[in-house]
């Protein structure tokens, strides 16, 4: 599949209103936003190693430099809206109810936030070199162990908080603290 076609269909997913599948949420839920948002997640995942295989087969050019851009802009603004969604509304409310399993998977999340965000800077330098017109050369084993330590780290990332984390939060959260969270949420993105 080309750059042109697989990068086209991804900003035309990201941009549109419907995050996944089902009907279109919204910050009035909470806790599907933050799904949704895991969707999104995969998808820059997804064209992070379409892009690494399309300069491996046609090297750098303007289509792979526009998947770069992608990736940098969805991790660079999202990712990090989404990772304080967590730390501000669904970790305090898991500490708080004091059970020593979800404490500690609260724990392994914090850390896994850290790893990623020091994964990120090491696979940022290098998806701006390839975003840019001087990007030349193959991909180097450095680079492609990043971006793999990268997936890896958000793929169990994820699926500890959506098989675990986000029910248990959801079940602590009464409908008039999702509202708050949700307008919290959005009045941030607002901000910023």
């Amino acid at each position: 599949m080309r750059v042109r076609s697989w990068a086209a269909r991804y900003r035309r997913d990201m941009s549109s209103s419907l995050l996944h599948a089902a009907p279109a949420v919204g910050f009035d839920q909470p806790f599907e936003m933050l799904e949704a948002c895991h969707e999104r997640v995969r998808r820059s995942l997804a064209l992070l190693g379409r892009l690494i295989a399309h300069i491996d087969a046609h090297g750098h050019d303007t289509q792979s430099r526009s998947a770069a851009r992608d990736v940098l802009r969805y991790f660079d603004l999202a990712a990090p809206h989404h990772h304080e969604d967590e730390e501000r509304h669904v970790f305090p409310r898991l500490e708080a109810a004091g059970d020593a399993a979800l404490v500690a998977d609260v724990q392994r999340l914090r850390d896994d936030h850290a790893r990623m965000a020091a994964l990120w800077q090491v696979l940022r330098a290098d998806l701006l070199r390839w975003s840019t017109d001087e990007a030349a050369g193959p991909i180097d084993a450095a680079a492609r162990a990043a971006a793999e330590a990268f997936r890896a780290a958000y793929d169990g990332h994820i699926e500890l908080e959506e098989g675990r984390v986000f029910p248990a939060a959801r079940a602590r959260t009464e409908p008039s603290a999702a509202t708050a969270m949700g307008a919290e949420m959005a009045a941030r993105r607002r901000q910023g």
